[in-house]
């Protein structure tokens, strides 16, 4: 009953959108196909994704694969085992088409969103199920104060169909967030590692021994929410743990044309 409740329903958004045409929310143009997704199939095209050189650590993007011919094709942070994760990667660079469809998955629930980066991800798991192997996936945690003021975890829209799709068990409630973010909504990079800094636990004595975990946020922007996770998890005993993202906050040079990128001095 509960399915054919689920069917109806999406048959009925797929007859509003039909009857009351709505405006693409990243280029407002009109929408032109049903769907339950409110961006249009250009702009759902326009997410860049990041399958250039990287590093082999972290996935953050070199500048040019000269960097990729040597021994350790790492980043300066990952060359300093800056992070306590053994790998990361992320769907798309966050360039300005996603971070709109960021604000609408963040804070105006577009579940069906998290649905579709959650398949993104999925393929990306599918290339190389290998370096993706897990036994769990879990969604980086919101302080319970924001939670309750936004209803939802951002993270979980796209960890719980991601989960499905890949047929793991979905743990939301393995970490918990001790420490509430600051009010400032614009961090350094030095405020958001101090902000996340002992910011996360397990919940209760909870202990995770030898399990591979695969932990899924929204953004990736300096490292410092996977990595205080990360630590955490492997302190409880994980024996991996992957960070999985939607989007990653990319060097400026990703922006430009790639004839007019200079080639780099040194390892990046």
């Amino acid at each position: 009953m509960a399915g054919v409740r689920g069917a109806l329903g999406e048959a009925l958004d797929v007859l509003a959108s039909l009857v009351f045409p709505a405006p693409c929310r990243i280029c407002e143009q009109t929408l032109l196909t049903a769907s339950r997704i409110p961006i249009c199939v250009a702009c759902l095209d326009s997410f860049a994704p990041l399958a250039g050189p990287a590093c082999q650590k972290c996935g953050r993007p070199f500048v040019s694969a000269v960097a990729m011919a040597t021994a350790q094709p790492l980043c300066h942070l990952c060359r300093r085992e800056v992070y306590r994760f053994d790998l990361a990667r992320s769907f798309a660079a966050y360039n300005d088409a996603m971070v709109r469809a960021i604000v609408l998955l963040k804070y105006h629930e577009v579940t069906p969103l998290g649905a579709w980066f959650a398949a993104r991800l999925a393929e990306m798991v599918a290339r190389d199920p290998q370096a993706f192997a897990a036994d769990v996936v879990v969604p980086v945690p919101l302080h319970a104060t924001r939670l309750r003021e936004r209803g939802y975890n951002q993270a979980e829209l796209i960890a719980r169909p991601l989960a499905k799709r890949l047929g793991l068990p979905l743990r939301t409630v393995l970490l918990v967030r001790t420490k509430p973010r600051p009010s400032k909504l614009k961090l350094t990079r030095k405020e958001r590692w101090q902000t996340v800094r002992g910011a996360y636990a397990m919940r209760g004595d909870t202990k995770i021994d030898k399990l591979r975990v695969l932990l899924v946020d929204d953004v990736f922007t300096t490292g410092a929410t996977l990595d205080a996770c990360a630590q955490v998890l492997r302190k409880a005993g994980a024996s991996r743990v992957v960070g999985l993202t939607v989007a990653r906050v990319a060097p400026e040079w990703l922006a430009v044309p790639a004839e007019a990128v200079a080639e780099p001095a040194g390892h990046e």
